[in-house]
Order: C-alpha cells, then sequence, then structure tokens
C-alpha cells in the first residue's frame, strides 16, 4: 500500500464504485446549468471521495456535452486525490483524428492513465490506458444508450474485446429524477485486485460517458 498514490489506499478494497450527482437547487427549479458535484460511495452507500467539475458558463451553455472541463476529486478529509481532464475535442464519428481523449492525474501532477474513445460506425468504445499511453482494457458500449426504464451498461472487456471483466452501469432512477433533474447514478463494477490507478481512470471514464451520452437526454425515457 505504501507504494500507492496517496489517497488511493482505500481504492484497493473496492470492487464496486458509486457515483451520484448532487442536485443543485437553482437547476432543479429553473434548468439552469450549474457547475455539476459528485459523491463517489462504496457499495454500501458509504462516501469515500466528493467531486467538483471547473469550467467556464461560456462552455456550459454552448458546448455541453462535448465540453472541456476540469474535475477535482477529494477524499473526506478535503485533499484532492484525483485529477480528471478533459480537452474540448470531437465526438462525431465523422472525425475520428480528434475524438475523445481524457487524461486522470493522481496524485494531481502525475499522469495515472488515459481514456481515448475509438472509432465505430455503430458501438461506443474507448480504451483505457495507462501512465505510459500502453492499452489495458476496452469499454464497450450498447448500440442504444437510451435506457427504456432499464439500466444502460457499458461492458469492461480484455484487449482482445472477448472476455468482460466488469462494467460501467448508469442506473435508471425514474421519471421524477429523470425529467425534472437529469441527475447521474453509476455504478462501476471492476476486479478487486485491479491496479488503482486504473480503478481512477475508470471514474473518469464514468464522467466521460455520462457527459457524452446522457447529459442531455432523459435517461431511459
Amino acid at each position: 500500500s505504501h507504494n500507492l498514490p496517496p489517497g488511493l489506499e482505500y481504492l484497493n478494497q473496492l470492487d464496486q464504485i458509486i457515483i451520484h450527482q448532487q442536485v443543485e437547487l437553482l437547476e432543479a427549479i429553473l434548468g439552469t446549468e450549474t457547475s455539476s458535484k459528485y459523491e463517489i460511495k462504496n457499495h454500501l452507500g458509504q462516501r469515500v471521495y466528493f467531486a467538483v467539475e471547473e469550467n467556464g458558463c461560456f462552455d456550459r451553455k454552448l458546448c455541453s456535452p462535448i465540453r472541456s472541463f476540469t474535475i477535482r476529486i477529494a477524499d473526506n478529509a478535503g485533499r484532492e486525490v484525483i485529477r480528471v481532464i478533459r480537452p474540448l475535442r470531437c465526438t462525431s464519428c465523422c472525425f475520428p483524428c480528434f475524438l475523445q481523449e481524457l487524461e486522470v492525474q493522481s496524485p494531481p501532477g502525475t499522469i495515472a492513465g488515459y481514456v481515448v474513445q475509438n472509432w465505430d460506425p455503430f458501438l461506443p468504445k474507448f480504451t483505457i490506458q495507462n501512465q505510459s499511453k500502453e492499452d489495458v482494457l476496452k469499454i464497450i458500449g450498447p448500440y442504444a444508450t437510451c435506457g427504456c426504464f432499464e439500466d444502460v451498461d457499458f461492458e469492461v472487456k480484455a484487449l482482445n474485446e472477448m472476455t468482460t471483466i466488469g462494467k460501467i452501469s448508469k442506473y435508471w432512477s425514474g421519471f421524477v429524477n429523470n425529467v425534472f433533474t437529469n441527475t447521474a447514478n453509476f455504478g462501476i463494477e471492476v476486479p478487486v485486485d485491479l491496479d488503482v490507478r486504473i480503478k481512477a481512470v475508470m471514474i473518469g471514464a464514468c464522467f466521460l460517458i455520462d457527459l457524452m451520452f446522457f447529459e442531455n437526454s432523459l435517461d431511459g425515457l
């Protein structure tokens, strides 16, 4: 454990991570976009980290799902332990040379890994890379991400894309929650012995998937 990035020791024990977006009152009442805030919990619902998105009002209003951002993730003592950085890039399959790439740092300033979108005409596909940009895992989503009153699963696979080792799930949380607040509730399931740096990168992948596929949707309606 002494070789782990400071603040990630707790991830060493987890095989399930829950990410819950907190609802801002102004956003719930007026539909006005505010900076996203999240609680990151274990499978018992105990908060492990909290996260805050940083970007400008211009980015949120005009660029929304493709906006650049920095998400700072802190532990319960308020110490920043993970930083997720997303530059402004394209999401269209018509521009395969400028697709999404997200950088995860832990501790801040030290690369933990990357999430790289892969071109595919039909399915959402991503590669998880380590700090040396070596491919580690694949994430493959479904053809349709609307949900239709059920969870939406993005499978975490080995590099051969044949073996499934986990998943990132968007939980459908009900009509009222989806229509009036559009909050995100995600679960990450990975092997407990997965490198904690890659677990941190999986948290970053979860934020990216949320913004790309669920930011402006009714999430299951």
